[in-house]
């Protein structure tokens, strides 16, 4: 689990502890106040998870394009979901609807989550394998599947995070939410918004949170 920051252990080489740091600080200054995620962001070398040419991107606070028409999102779209899904919380058992790059895969395992992952296009479930791998993590179990059907045989979840946005709430998400688990994910077509979903006593709980962009929640495989 991601600790409080202290200056990186290892030296993943092409940038500087610094720049990681410049990007942490940015994180702050936007409103990300819980330090685990911010430590979690400042470990995970995000470097890995672009392509080489744009490596020297990797730290700016932007969305970068990883191939079949899927993007790696800004470090702050990460930062603000993983802090809506632990807050106040241990990390449990956690469910990403979109592997892409692995990117946030590795953001949750360092936040010591128990991840499941499901990418519906092979080729970037294979490239995330080789990122994770490159990053030294890998403790997620990575599966080929359609993200709107989640993963019934492992449920129940403490948490779902969804990396594409649906037009409506899937139903076989809502159903593997464990008692007290939150589900956090975009809903929309041209206009989008972030939902907070929580399985609480007294029923579904469900709140609409901050204009979002991103990529359609496809279904199928690929």
């Amino acid at each position: 689990m991601a600790q409080p920051l202290t200056p990186a252990r290892t030296d993943y080489g092409m940038l500087s502890n610094r720049t990681r740091m410049r990007m942490v600080e940015r994180l702050r200054q936007s409103g990300v106040k819980d330090e685990r995620v911010l430590a979690a962001l400042y470990e995970v070398p995000r470097h890995l998870f672009v392509d080489q040419a744009l490596a020297t991107r990797a730290y700016d606070d932007v969305s970068l394009p990883i191939g079949h028409g899927q993007t790696i999102s800004q470090p702050l779209t990460v930062a603000r979901m993983t802090e809506l899904l632990f807050a106040g919380r241990q990390s449990g058992k956690i469910l990403e609807i979109g592997t892409g790059c692995g990117y946030q895969t590795a953001v949750l395992l360092k936040m010591g989550a128990e991840v499941y992952s499901i990418e519906r296009v092979a080729a970037l479930l294979d490239t995330a394998r080789q990122n994770l791998r490159a990053a030294r993590l890998v403790q997620a179990r990575l599966v080929h599947g359609d993200g709107h059907f989640g993963l019934p045989e492992a449920a129940p979840f403490d948490g779902i995070i969804m990396t594409a946005a649906a037009k409506a709430l899937p139903d076989a998400l809502v159903a593997q939410l464990a008692p007290g688990g939150r589900l956090i994910m975009p809903i929309g077509d041209t206009e989008q918004h972030l939902w907070l979903i929580e399985n609480t006593s007294q029923g579904m709980h469900k709140t609409r949170l901050d204009p979002v962009k991103f990529v359609p929640l496809l279904p199928g495989r690929s």
